[in-house]
């Protein structure tokens, strides 16, 4: 029953064992024999372009949200406020143009009243009379004095800036203004029985180009006559033409900052993600591979990890790890 046991003795004779040399360096052969695991591959997504995708996209999508809504309520906004000027300063234009002509036609009342010898066909003449009926509107615009349908059912004018249009019958503009005339007519004839007249119509200016007028015609009470008062109404809204091409100037400007800033906000952040993912991965993998050294026996491996957060601790523990290996294995060399 002894003889059995005989066998044990080789077993405890390694082939490490058997050259001269102390029991103490046996690791060191083990060590340079030990095959060098390769490094491993992902199998998808590394941390850091997570990092990079979850991050930078959200912010990306968030930033572009913001300023398109912010870009948007900016433009609206700017667009509101040039609308609703120019319609204040328009109606302020149209009531400046009715005064105007309400004026002149007072003043032209009083005088014909006061003149009663004074016939139609002298009213162009007549230098009182023309001063009174003929007055400039704004940079452009004037005054005239027409006079309702006689019994032929013709509009005549009697005091103009344009001296060709005194006495002629004012239907025969239909062919010179064209397509422009209706709305014309359609104000100037409107204005009749005592009755006051007011519109848009479309007038050739010198240049040669059609612009909108407008125009009110007030009865010169007591007397056939209407005083008309037309102006160019861009001649009040230029202003505010100019208002809006200056907000939408200042609009595509802060469109522009916005854009600017959105960029440098994402190349910043996604720097700081880069360079911050790097090093995080970098410290994981460093571990990874002491921790695949250490599975292969290389129980001395140095772990270069000074990280403070949770992969220092991690470190630590590897650290931890390896120290009790060693410690077991020495006590298992100690035991033997």
């Amino acid at each position: 029953a002894d003889e059995p046991l005989k066998p044990v003795r080789p077993t405890l004779t390694l082939s490490k064992q058997k050259p001269t040399g102390p029991p103490e360096e046996e690791p060191e052969p083990a060590q340079t024999e030990a095959p060098k695991v390769p490094p491993t591959k992902l199998k998808g997504i590394g941390l850091k372009g997570k990092l990079m995708f979850f991050l930078l996209v959200p912010l990306m999508l968030g930033l572009a949200i913001g300023a398109f809504f912010s870009l948007k309520h900016m433009v609206g906004l700017s667009g509101l406020i040039t609308e609703e000027s120019s319609r204040i300063v328009t109606q302020m234009a149209e009531r400046q143009i009715a005064e105007h002509a309400r004026a002149v036609a007072l003043q032209a009342g009083l005088y014909l009243l006061s003149h009663p010898e004074l016939k139609r066909g002298r009213f162009q003449k007549d230098a009182e009379l023309k001063k009174i009926a003929v007055q400039k509107v704004g940079s452009t615009g004037y005054t005239a004095l027409h006079a309702v349908p006689d019994k032929n059912g013709i509009w005549r004018n009697w005091a103009h800036a344009n001296p060709k249009i005194v006495g002629i019958d004012m239907s025969t503009l239909k062919k010179p203004m064209g397509k422009a005339f209706h709305g014309f007519w359609r104000v100037f004839s409107a204005g009749k029985d005592g009755k006051e007249s007011s519109g848009y119509y479309t007038w050739q200016d010198a240049d040669g180009r059609f612009r909108d007028k407008f125009m009110v015609c007030a009865p010169v009470k007591g007397t056939p006559y209407y005083v008309a008062s037309t102006t160019y109404l861009d001649e009040f809204t230029r202003p505010v033409e100019k208002l809006k091409a200056r907000s939408q100037k200042t609009a595509k400007r802060v469109r522009n900052i916005n854009a600017g800033v959105m960029l440098g906000t994402i190349i910043l952040i996604g720097l700081i993600v880069f360079f911050y993912g790097r090093k995080v991965t970098g410290d994981i993998r460093r571990l990874s591979e002491v921790a695949d050294r250490i599975s292969i026996g290389e129980l001395d491996a140095e772990i270069d990890v000074k990280s403070k957060d949770e992969i220092g601790e991690l470190a630590e523990a590897i650290s931890r790890m390896q120290d009790s290996l060693r410690l077991s294995i020495e006590r298992l060399r100690h035991r033997h």
